[in-house]
């Protein structure tokens, strides 16, 4: 609008410098005004930037809200007798199943308007195609490629074997460790842009035991590089955090030992 304006004054430069020459101003003297009170605006007056946007999800009031109320380290540790391929391919498969009706939920707001970029965190993520291609993306493009992507490999038998006797591949866990990397995606931005619909459906306590459940088990198995994680560590440490042990039960005081009783009150009897 201030280009469009500077144009069009500048079609009457004798009209517009006569009009300015009674208050001294002129149409560069306007716009550096401008300009000045732009730039104060965007920093604190101390010069500081300005405080990043607090996260909603990480209100206590939020956070606090579960569907289970377990020691999630119990729950994926690897059971002694079944096999670890076997292991990650079944949790794997489900997380993957849970977190697309996750993302269901929230799909009809999440499109190519109102998200333009597949961000979480003031992270922006690139889609690669198989052979190395960066492209950018809106945020349904990505999860699209990410879901046909995972639903792809979870039923190719070749990598995820359901037959008895039949091998899992040299590839298993790196492709594994591909599908969560993904997932983790899909929930980030879950969170960075759609926890406002998401606790306008009432599922945020589904997320936060998705997410928590999540975040334990790739930790347990290391298949996520910290690094990946590392944008949501903030909400990792209050989910994942074990929950506080009971207090103990106060020992009861140790009781006085019954006195005998004494001779006078014991009843004798007299034999005659």
């Amino acid at each position: 609008m201030v280009g469009d304006y500077c144009s069009f004054s500048g079609d009457k430069t004798d009209m517009h410098s006569q009009r300015n020459s009674k208050n001294g101003l002129s149409c560069k003297m306007v716009l550096q005004a401008v300009g000045k009170v732009l730039r104060k605006s965007k920093a604190k007056p101390n010069g500081k930037k300005p405080a990043e946007e607090k996260k909603q999800y990480l209100e206590l009031e939020y956070t606090k809200i579960r569907v289970v109320d377990f020691d999630l380290k119990e729950l994926v540790v690897l059971p002694r007798e079944i096999d670890l391929n076997e292991w990650l391919a079944s949790n794997t498969t489900t997380f993957f199943n849970l977190i697309n009706l996750q993302y269901s939920t929230i799909s009809e707001f999440c499109t190519g308007d109102t998200c333009q970029t597949m961000t979480a965190c003031n992270t922006i993520y690139y889609w690669y195609d198989e052979r190395g291609k960066k492209t950018k993306c809106t945020a349904p493009q990505y999860v699209d490629f990410v879901m046909s992507l995972c639903q792809k490999l979870v039923t190719d038998e070749e990598i995820f074997p359901t037959k008895y006797g039949k091998e899992f591949p040299n590839s298993f866990e790196s492709l594994v460790k591909k599908i969560c990397r993904y997932l983790f995606h899909v929930l980030a931005h879950l969170y960075g842009a759609h926890f406002k619909e998401t606790v306008a459906l009432e599922l945020q306590g589904h997320l936060n035991t998705l997410y928590a459940h999540f975040i334990v088990f790739v930790r347990e198995f290391n298949l996520v590089d910290p690094k990946e994680t590392c944008i949501m560590d903030d909400l990792s440490e209050v989910l994942c955090a074990p929950a506080p042990a009971p207090p103990p039960a106060p020992t009861p005081a140790p009781s006085s030992p019954a006195s005998a009783p004494s001779p006078s009150s014991q009843n004798h009897v007299t034999e005659r």
